[in-house]
């Protein structure tokens, strides 16, 4: 076990302050008593010059040690937080030969340092706080005792207390105790009495004061979901609305049309070539109104896959044999097999030929079909030759189309039947050269729905 010094820093400083003058005051009394006075005289002296040996001692002990006692007290209060003290300099005539003034300049600056560094801290810590408290996610600090130690302004109207009666209780007791165990993230129900939800949970592990916490963060999905369906309405009826519309106007103008034509007297001579001519735009009208709905129907009512081994070799030569139009080119593969709905992936893979057919003959390009494997998916390219695709933007809109013929569902239908397999479509422009190409990625063994 070591030990301390057997003296304190201060009579340190008095021995050696002693021990430096203690040669000249044995030398001035030497000379005091040989000196011819008389003894009284003697002792006088010599209680006078040992008592100003010892101020002189004291002096020079006190101007050691107060320059340390005072730079002492101001690192007091640095570690107390306050960082409004400050050593007084001298005169900036003498402040380079003191080195003490030099030791409180740089404790000044540091002192303005640690001032600046914690105010900026202060403020991003408000800042933070105040960015957290707005969002609309809730927010919950636990420490590793499972008791709340923070928690946002979303977070306090879902448990509907004051934060005073809320802080320092334990997960269990606010209904949040499965919050901090099990995967994530995950979807939770059921929290906060059934008020809200389904919540997505989330939780990252965060340390303040050398304390190891969980920071809690729960989105209520519910919300999301009826903005996506509000949004999902308002583009059906667009496009409802827009069709329908391209249907009825000219059918309103013609059958008002012919109301006039037949209540005119006497009638004219082509009334009847007239009124043939407008019930045939009729009937067109109403059978295109007719193949739009059915055509939703179709889109609307994708039955589930039925999943069964699907060679991917037969399946794309089968698919490229059936266009007529054009010879499409298979580029082989590996041998693999999937498991998918034949049907559904027939009625898909036939879809995204038909459409590089038809770019690729505006053209005169070729169309190849190709697949490539990894250790979990399959992919199917369908490359055409044809002028492109000049945006991207609403490939995928329900009944958008620029074919003049075109319903505007193959794709959507595709991708439908694609995520329905876990999969995936997408398409993009060719870099190596002109034209399309369509990407079908689908798992080799689609998970459970």
């Amino acid at each position: 076990m070591s030990r301390g010094p057997w003296l304190s820093y201060t009579g340190r400083v008095t021995l050696l302050a002693l021990a430096s003058g203690l040669p000249g005051i044995l030398i001035a009394l030497a000379f005091l008593w040989k000196a011819e006075l008389d003894t009284a005289a003697q002792w006088s002296l010599t209680l006078l010059v040992l008592g100003s040996w010892i101020a002189l001692v004291r002096v020079l002990r006190e101007g050691l040690a107060r320059p340390l006692r005072t730079l002492s007290n101001l690192l007091a209060a640095l570690r107390e937080g306050d960082y409004s003290v400050r050593g007084r300099l001298p005169l900036a005539s003498t402040l380079a030969n003191e080195p003490f003034a030099a030791l409180l300049m740089e404790f000044n600056v540091l002192s303005d340092t640690l001032r600046e560094q914690r105010l900026g801290a202060l403020e991003t810590d408000a800042l933070l706080r105040q960015v957290m408290d707005e969002m609309d996610v809730a927010l919950f600090a636990f420490d590793s005792a499972r008791h709340l130690r923070w928690l946002n302004r979303a977070g306090r109207q879902l448990l509907g207390e004051p934060i005073t009666r809320m802080l320092d209780k334990s997960a269990s007791e606010l209904g949040l105790a499965e919050c901090l165990e099990g995967e994530e993230p995950r979807t939770l129900t059921g929290l906060f009495d059934g008020r809200g939800g389904p919540w997505e949970l989330r939780r990252r592990e965060f340390r303040q004061g050398g304390i190891s916490h969980q920071l809690v963060v729960l989105t209520d999905l519910q919300r999301v979901i009826h903005e996506e369906e509000r949004l999902a309405w308002q583009r059906l009826v667009r496009v409802l609305g827009h069709e329908i519309n391209n249907s009825l106007t000219p059918i309103q103008s013609i059958a008002s049309s012919l109301q006039e034509l037949v209540q005119q007297t006497p009638p004219p001579e082509d009334r009847e070539e007239d009124l043939a001519r407008g019930l045939s735009i009729i009937h067109r009208r109403s059978e295109a109104l007719g193949r739009f709905m059915s055509a939703y129907a179709r889109l609307a009512k994708l039955p589930p896959p039925r999943l069964a081994p699907v060679d991917v070799g037969t399946w794309v030569r089968r698919v490229a044999e059936l266009e007529s139009r054009l010879p499409v080119r298979v580029r082989e593969g590996p041998a693999i097999s999937i498991q998918g709905d034949g049907d559904l992936l027939d009625q898909l893979l036939i879809n995204l030929v038909r459409n590089a057919v038809d770019a690729a003959m505006e053209t005169g390009g070729s169309v190849v079909l190709s697949w490539s494997s990894s250790a979990s998916h399959v992919e199917v390219w369908v490359e055409d030759q044809g002028p492109g695709l000049s945006s991207t933007t609403n490939l995928f809109v329900p009944f958008f189309t620029t074919k003049p013929t075109g319903s505007g569902i193959g794709l959507v239908l595709g991708r439908q039947i694609a995520e329905s397999h876990r999969g995936s479509l997408s398409l993009e422009n060719r870099h190596d050269e002109r034209g399309c190409r369509a990407r079908l990625r689908l798992p080799l063994r689609p998970s459970a729905s």
